[in-house]
C-alpha cells in the first residue's frame, strides 16, 4: 500500500472502472485509486458493459469525455441503464469542459478536469461513493 491510504477504504467492496481512450489517463487514474478501491481500466464502454456483469458491477465509472464527442452525450443514460445505480464521472482536458457539461445535463454526477492530481481524484471518488469525510454531491438542476 502507498503512504497516505486509508484501510477501511481499501477493504470496502466498492469498484471503479476507468473507461477512457487514453492509455495514459486510463493508467494513471487506475495507479491514483487502486490502493484505496478495486479498480479497472477498460479501453471503451464496450469493453466496461462486457465487464460488468453480475457480480463484477461498478459503483464508479470515470468516462473520458472523448467518448462524448464521439458518439454524444446519449452515452451518459446508455451507461447509465446499463449499470443501474452507478455514479458517473466525466473526466475532460479543460478545452473538453462543453462535453462535459452537456454530459451533466445528461445525467452524469460529476466532471474531473485534467490535470489530475491524486488528492482531487480520490476526493471526486469518495464524494460519488459518499464516503466520510468527502464533499457533498451536488447537482445540476
Amino acid at each position: 500500500m502507498q503512504i497516505g491510504v486509508e484501510t477501511a477504504k481499501a477493504v470496502d467492496q466498492r469498484r471503479v472502472f476507468v473507461v477512457d481512450q487514453d492509455e495514459i489517463t486510463r493508467a494513471a487514474l487506475q495507479f491514483m485509486l487502486h490502493d484505496e478501491i478495486e479498480t479497472h481500466e477498460l479501453a471503451t464502454p464496450e469493453e466496461a458493459y462486457a465487464k460488468g456483469v453480475d457480480w463484477l458491477r461498478p459503483d464508479v465509472v470515470l468516462l473520458g469525455a472523448s467518448f462524448l464527442a464521439e458518439r454524444g452525450a446519449g452515452l451518459v443514460g446508455e451507461m447509465l441503464g446499463a449499470f443501474p445505480g452507478v455514479r458517473l464521472l466525466i473526466v475532460c482536458a479543460k478545452a473538453e469542459e462543453a462535453l462535459a457539461l452537456e454530459g451533466l445535463k445528461a445525467g452524469a454526477h460529476a466532471a474531473l478536469v485534467k490535470p489530475l492530481t491524486l488528492a482531487d481524484v480520490r476526493r471526486k471518488v469518495d464524494t460519488l461513493l459518499g464516503r466520510d469525510g468527502a464533499a457533498p454531491l451536488v447537482r445540476l438542476a
